[in-house]
């Protein structure tokens, strides 16, 4: 499998539904951008952006749960920064 990382996570704007945060991941040399993490009844889940009512990408269950866990992990270090910086 391909070692993804996260390149931006950008937290979800208010009203914006189940959406918590907008990613930007890095494949090998291919980029995807505002990629959305939702929580849903079954936890969270990534999904690639839409044009035109179709997917612009797909994944593949195991790349989904990597990137959900970076993402994750993303959000947890972008809320610890916050927490020690609001003193």
């Amino acid at each position: 499998m391909v070692h993804p990382s996260i390149i931006a996570v950008r937290p979800a704007p208010p009203g914006a539904g189940r959406a918590i945060a907008f990613v930007d991941v890095q494949l090998n040399g291919l980029r995807l951008f505002n990629l959305k993490l939702v929580d849903g009844p079954s936890g969270r889940r990534i999904h690639a952006p839409s044009a035109y009512g179709s997917s612009v990408a797909t994944l593949t269950p195991d790349l989904a749960a990597t990137l959900v866990r970076l993402a994750n992990q993303s959000i947890g270090d972008i809320a610890r920064h916050a927490r020690s910086h609001a003193a």
